[in-house]
């Protein structure tokens, strides 16, 4: 009986130190800090135009051993940052952001394509004045690391798609004002 709980102990631990780590999925919450949604289009062909979002917040879960993630975002679009005041002001009304019944617009994932332990496009749907359409982002850099200056794992990505404003209830002036905006995404997020 004796040699029997031997055996069975050693087969127990043997199976533990044999069996592989299993990785958990891991919540990265977004820094708002590092963190800004941009938008840009053409302005009767002359240039073209950049603006941000300056508060953005959110999370993504990253399971790598899996390849799997999805990803929530919340923008503030009263924080629309144009560089002026009054065009601030302008695309906040109601042709185009109607942040007074608007104040926010959303980016909810659907599925995460990777290309081996990076992802490399994200498939959602994004929600701009009450108005949802399935957009795909390109993810064009992606790094997994502990932050230098936290301590913590850190995500960092740059990513974007393209979408005709007119889709959102937001054509006014097109096509002079350019119809196709182009939006990409700077996000860095911390582990919790």
């Amino acid at each position: 009986m004796k040699t029997l709980t031997h055996l069975a102990t050693a087969v127990a631990l043997s199976t533990a130190i044999a069996a592989p780590a299993v990785a958990a999925p891991q919540t990265f919450v977004v820094d708002s800090t590092h963190s800004f949604p941009r938008f840009s289009y053409s302005h009767f062909g002359y240039s073209t135009q950049l603006s941000r979002f300056d508060k953005a917040t959110g999370t993504v879960v990253l399971d790598k051993a899996a390849g799997t993630a999805s990803v929530n975002i919340l923008i503030d679009t009263k924080s629309v940052n144009t560089g002026s005041d009054t065009f601030n002001q302008h695309i906040q009304g109601e042709d185009f952001l109607d942040t007074a019944k608007y104040p926010s617009a959303t980016f909810k994932s659907t599925k995460v394509i990777f290309a081996g332990d990076k992802p490399a496009s994200i498939e959602g749907l994004l929600t701009l004045k009450g108005i949802t359409k399935p957009v795909t982002l390109t993810v064009t850099s992606f790094q997994a690391m502990p932050h230098p200056m936290m301590k913590k794992d850190a995500i960092g990505a740059n990513a974007s798609t393209q979408v005709k404003r007119s889709d959102f209830n937001m054509g006014k002036y097109a096509p002079y004002v350019g119809d196709d905006v182009t939006i990409d995404i700077a996000l860095e997020a911390i582990s919790q």
